[in-house]
């Protein structure tokens, strides 16, 4: 940004506008990325409105787009720079939550791993502590529910096999 650019800038929004450091914006967290998104595309926002609304005003005065677009150059630019650090801050969001996503996904794996081990192991060894012999399924049946897909498939079977049964014995 040059320094004609940040002149025209209040005390507030080049404060926001140093945030927007990509140095800065390396040692932010998830959680202040999301503020300063929220606070930077509020300011882009208000630009692209107020820019659009003077412009849209003046075109019955000036009757020419052109015209009224070029008088309003100074919020235009303030627009132009919000939305340029918003892309900034987006692309670096967008990096620091998939990183998040990334370690959480690595985390459940491998919860789900040990506990996936640590049932091998207790099933494995009560078995074999107890002398007893191994379950032939039934367990697998109760713990698995019927749904009203899985009831009505069943049913569908059956009556199948019934009218087969029954065009047989008509024979």
């Amino acid at each position: 940004m040059d320094k004609a650019t940040l002149r025209m800038m209040n005390d507030a929004e080049r404060e926001l506008l140093r945030r927007v450091d990509p140095k800065k914006l390396k040692s932010l967290g998830e959680d202040e990325l999301i503020d300063l998104h929220t606070r930077v595309r509020r300011a882009r926002t208000k630009y692209s409105k107020l820019h659009r609304r003077r412009a849209s005003a003046q075109v019955a005065s000036d009757r020419n787009r052109s015209r009224a677009t070029k008088a309003h150059a100074r919020t235009a630019v303030k627009a132009e720079v919000f939305e340029d650090a918003l892309a900034d801050v987006s692309r670096a969001l967008a990096a620091v939550a998939r990183d998040a996503a990334e370690e959480l996904r690595a985390e459940r794996l491998e919860r789900a791993r040990a506990a996936k081990a640590g049932s091998r192991t207790t099933a494995k060894g009560s078995a074999k502590g107890k002398g007893s012999t191994r379950s032939t399924g039934s367990a697998k049946a109760k713990k698995q529910q019927r749904t009203p897909i899985s009831k009505r498939t069943s049913a569908s079977s059956r009556a199948g096999t019934r009218r087969a049964q029954a065009k047989k014995a008509k024979r």
